[in-house]
């Protein structure tokens, strides 16, 4: 069917091109790069023998240049974009130069400035029509799976949605006193930042993790969760009909949080750089840097995810209440794919959206966000996929 970049050779770029090779109907060649050459080296000695026929390279996601000569030589029908959220805008350029689809799994945000927002990718909107390329947002699980639940509520079960929360569950244990499970820098970028939800239309900002609730999970349990901004409250807002409220929630331990306090009054997690031996360092980087990394953490971790959405609204006039969910156990993830599940629900989205866009069923110049296309086909793709999704009408609700 077709080529593929992938750019990233971390935990979720190790998924990816586990998924594609498994999807090899569609993806007939793959070519992985990243700044480090020998994971991509790596990734493609455990994965080659099969269908899909993969290659690697070194490519500097920084630099646009290096990026076009790269796509110009391996002649992708699509890239794939697991590198890290600032890099998004140069692969958006190399892909509108050299005319070839795009799709990541998280927002832009710069490097110097702790927020995240889709006002720079949406500006590239005009630019992608023009061009006849797709560029598909936030094809991750959230954002990416939480869209497409949120259009497949809409589109099967309301006139209109005036409530949703999006719940993100973690119950897995690594056995190290601190780790985080997906990029460190990215995460605690995340996690001490204001926090923000949606009221009548507009934006509410709290303090970081100001707001706490008790939520009892299926197949997980009674958890802690935090109120946190998550960019895909942005679109959401736009695109499902009669919105009034949207919360993101996410589940941290008490040692966690104790953790992550020390780190940021002793100034750990600060993005500011400072003078350290004549040479000037960005503390959370250096952090980074000594923190176990994520994709390390599959043979360690186990226990269970549980992120889904609950939806309050109306169908036929009456007062409708619905779940849609996935449970994924980081143990089954590591025998499958070498990953734990935070990885896993992240890189068999991109795969899916990706695979989407291939095969036509999400074909459309422009920028999309991935709740404005039909949810159907990439529903029936997490069961076939490795994340079946479960459903109640009658879920207990976040206060």
């Amino acid at each position: 069917m077709g080529k593929a970049l992938i750019i990233g050779a971390g935990g979720v770029a190790g998924v990816v091109v586990h998924k594609c090779c498994q999807n090899s109907d569609v993806f007939e060649e793959i070519c992985i790069a990243s700044r480090t050459l020998s994971k991509c080296d790596a990734l493609k000695a455990k994965l080659e023998g099969g269908r899909t026929k993969i290659q690697t390279a070194q490519v500097n996601a920084d630099h646009t240049d290096e990026l076009i000569a790269l796509i110009r030589k391996f002649r992708p029908d699509i890239v794939i974009n697991v590198a890290l959220p600032y890099q998004d805008l140069t692969i958006m350029d190399a892909c509108l130069a050299t005319g070839v689809d795009y799709v990541d799994t998280a927002n832009y945000e710069p490097v110097d400035t702790a927020k995240f927002e889709y006002k720079w990718q949406w500006a590239y909107r005009e630019k992608f029509r023009q061009a006849g390329i797709t560029a598909l947002l936030g094809s991750g699980f959230d954002p990416g799976v939480t869209g497409v639940f949120s259009a497949y509520a809409q589109k099967h079960y309301f006139d209109e949605i005036r409530c949703i929360d999006i719940l993100d569950a973690n119950a897995g244990d690594h056995g190290y006193p601190f780790a985080t499970n997906f990029n460190p820098e990215i995460n605690i970028r995340e996690v001490t930042a204001k926090g923000s939800y949606i009221e009548n239309g507009k934006w509410v900002e709290t303090e970081p993790l100001e707001i706490k609730r008790v939520y009892n999970f299926p197949q997980i349990g009674q958890k802690d969760i935090y109120l946190l901004h998550h960019e895909e409250l942005e679109s959401l807002a736009l695109n499902i009909r009669g919105i009034k409220r949207i919360r993101f929630w996410m589940t941290f331990s008490q040692n966690y949080l104790t953790h992550l306090k020390v780190l940021e009054d002793v100034g750990m997690t600060s993005i500011h750089p400072i003078d350290f031996e004549g040479k000037q360092i960005v503390p959370l980087q250096f952090l980074k840097a000594v923190l176990p990394d994520p994709a390390s953490l599959g043979p360690r971790t186990k226990g269970k995810t549980n992120i889904g959405c609950i939806f309050q609204g109306v169908k036929d006039g009456k007062p409708l209440t619905y779940y849609l969910y996935n449970v994924c156990d980081h143990q089954e993830c590591y025998r499958e794919v070498g990953s734990q599940a935070i990885s896993y629900t992240t890189g068999v989205p991109a795969m899916i959206g990706a695979s989407m866009v291939l095969t036509g069923k999400w074909k459309k110049p422009g920028v999309y966000n991935i709740e404005e296309f039909d949810p159907d086909p990439f529903m029936d793709a997490l069961n076939r996929f490795g994340l079946p999704w479960q459903e109640s009408f009658s879920p207990e609700l976040v206060d």
